[in-house]
């Protein structure tokens, strides 16, 4: 059946991936490598999503390099330092704690990120970590190279999915009812124009922001 979608944006988007495919092919295989390395390595990246709502990438991945170098998860302090700049630091905080309580040093993250069914992961991240939501979890999955069925809908993405005529509206506030049928028909629109989604996440991103990043 014959999709109502934009087509002058389909156009433009398909000639701006031929251009960009290559780097953001690139940045998905090295989100593919983070799964296979150390339970640290992949906590870090779980601290960067729970940093980002309502922060910049770019801000919360300087922050993450800053709690590395100082090699301070241990301290609540040091935390609080290194998030200057952040959004809800005092909250942010306490979450990156939790969550270390939980899982820092254990090979359950990795256990849970490569089940091979992505929403069933999610489902256990939503629940088990404090400050987590939906957007959240897909974007440490795909970050850690299990984005292949699932959305990151942030405020870029919904953009271009309403300029595209995939939703009609930017929606004020997502349940998980909401997110799902966002997502079901994203999934539907990645298939349509043969792009698979994680790299039509990262090309509407980029789009945005200028940069093929995380």
């Amino acid at each position: 059946m014959e999709k109502n979608y934009n087509s002058t944006i389909i156009k433009s988007l398909k000639q701006e991936y031929e251009i960009k495919k290559k780097d953001i092919k690139k940045r998905l295989d090295d989100f593919k490598k983070i799964s296979k390395q150390d339970n640290d390595t992949i906590f870090y990246e779980l601290c960067f999503c729970l940093l980002t709502p309502q922060s910049s990438a770019v801000s919360c991945d300087k922050a993450i390099q800053k709690l590395k170098k100082d090699q301070s998860i241990e301290s609540e302090e040091k935390i609080k330092e290194a998030l200057q700049g952040i959004r809800f630091k005092n909250n942010k905080t306490r979450y990156i704690i939790e969550a270390k309580e939980q899982f820092y040093k254990k090979d359950n993250l990795k256990h849970i990120i490569n089940n091979p069914n992505n929403q069933e992961s999610r489902e256990i991240i939503v629940k088990n970590i404090k400050g987590i939501g939906y957007k959240e979890a897909s974007h440490f999955l795909r970050n850690t190279g299990h984005g292949k069925s699932i959305s990151i809908l942030d405020r870029h993405i919904l953009k271009n999915l309403k300029a595209s005529y995939v939703i009609d509206e930017i929606p004020k506030t997502i349940t998980k009812k909401r997110y799902i049928e966002i997502e079901n028909k994203m999934l539907e629109f990645a298939e349509y124009i043969s792009i698979p989604i994680e790299e039509l996440d990262l090309l509407f991103w980029s789009k945005e922001t200028g940069i093929i990043f995380k």
